[in-house]
């Protein structure tokens, strides 16, 4: 069926290596984004892509009909242009949707070569005419994130109302991120990582230690403040799957997933749960009874916790009460992949740590099979059928994708469940 035209969303996805890429492919990603070596904001954070990782992505990508976006919105020195420059023109050969900014001098190389330019949130474009100036340049446009969903919707309607186009000749996309991690500065733009150990956030270098316990101390009295909340700059996780009719409403076109430093099943799980939700707008039947199913598996994925943001117009953030994850659910690494048999549909394990039993779920990732997560319902130990297999068993177990000698297999359990006891 048609779409309506409001909810045409983009969904894009977070890939930090192949196994990510492959997840948000798996499940339903309209675009992804990556960071290629050291020049972009997740730079420490994940393990990137190199420029010969390109064609590949680019490849698996216009397989799927999947758009590419390149993360090159870190501060830029004179020192790095050359690497830019190199970047851009490997990008343009590879055939890359587009280039994710903030420096002018990157804007300016993306544009000379003639690729797509979307502005990075990192700019802070919050109201109109910032936007018009930047409509020069770029035809996608991220957003601050500590607008309201009442500021982005103005903004929309005043795009479509003056016709404002980007160089491609289209009216200006709205981009917004709709989950994921924030962060305690405006927009990510912070300094607090520079000032304490001299590895700056903005060039992709953060050290995060705004999420760590600190005690505030009134320096002239020596009184220690009473906090409700140990962690005071390290805000929750955004979520807006409970709101996503009032974001479509808004008029953006783009939903941004934050993650490049997260794992595989991160992505499938998030991924998976926001592409249900904007089909389930466009087809009608988005409603709380199918909400509460997609919290319940975002919950299961590392997270801080949730809340909305600023998008429904709160003036303080709400506050991790705890460092690590939230998560429901973990993985526990069990062994790895040995054999495919392609004929019979069957996947060989070696179990070097822990055992697996017949109902048990287990999570499968690799650069190629992304992250595959299924229960068992029957297996084979050491070519004997069998309902349990210890470690250092050799198990086979029907598949439906193919696995390879790389893939990595996992246990999920339960939180409140301790390793020694699975």
């Amino acid at each position: 069926m048609a779409l309506k035209s409001k909810y045409k969303i983009e969904l894009m996805a977070p890939a930090g290596n192949f196994e990510s890429l492959q997840a948000a492919l798996d499940n339903g990603a309209d675009s992804v984004y990556f960071g290629v070596e050291q020049l972009n904001m997740r730079a420490r954070a994940s393990i990137n892509f190199t420029l010969d990782d390109l064609q590949e992505i680019s490849k698996r990508c216009a397989e799927k009909g999947v758009r590419t976006y390149l993360t090159l919105n870190t501060i830029i020195y004179d020192h790095d242009l050359t690497i830019v420059k190199t970047l851009i023109n490997k990008a343009k050969e590879a055939e890359i949707t587009a280039v994710i900014a903030m420096d002018q001098a990157v804007i300016t190389i993306a544009r000379q070569a003639e690729l797509e330019v979307h502005i990075s949130t990192q700019i802070n474009v919050t109201n109109i005419e910032t936007l018009k100036f930047y409509a020069m340049f770029a035809d996608t446009i991220v957003l601050s994130r500590e607008l309201s969903l009442r500021q982005v919707k103005s903004i929309t309607d005043q795009i479509e109302k003056e016709e404002i186009k980007g160089p491609a000749g289209r009216l200006i996309e709205i981009e917004i991120f709709g989950h994921g991690a924030l962060c305690m500065a405006v927009s990510g733009k912070c300094y607090m990582s520079l000032h304490s150990y001299n590895s700056s956030a903005n060039r992709g270098a953060c050290k995060q230690n705004c999420r760590k316990k600190y005690t505030v101390i009134d320096q002239e009295t020596g009184f220690e403040m009473e906090l409700d909340n140990e962690y005071i700059m390290s805000p929750k996780d955004l979520c807006t799957i409970d709101f996503l009719d009032q974001v479509a409403d808004a008029g953006i076109k783009v939903l941004k997933i934050e993650g490049r430093g997260r794992a595989p099943e991160y992505v499938a799980k998030v991924i998976k749960s926001y592409r249900d939700a904007i089909d389930s707008l466009a087809e009608g039947t988005y409603d709380k009874e199918k909400v509460i199913g997609w919290m319940l598996e975002l919950e299961k994925v590392y997270n801080r916790g949730f809340w909305n943001g600023y998008y429904l117009g709160q003036k303080l953030g709400e506050w991790s009460k705890g460092s690590g994850s939230h998560a429901t659910q973990k993985k526990v690494y069990v062994g790895k992949g040995v054999h495919f048999f392609p004929k019979a549909n069957i996947g060989e394990f070696k179990l070097e740590a822990f055992d697996l039993k017949i109902g048990d779920t287990i999570l499968i990732t690799g650069p190629t099979t992304g992250a595959k997560e299924l229960k068992i319902k029957e297996m084979y130990v050491n070519d004997k059928q069998g309902e349990k297999a210890k470690r250092g068993d050799s198990m086979t177990i029907p598949l439906d994708f193919r696995i390879r000698p790389s893939d990595k297999l996992y246990k999920i359990v339960m939180v409140e469940k301790e390793v020694e006891s699975i």
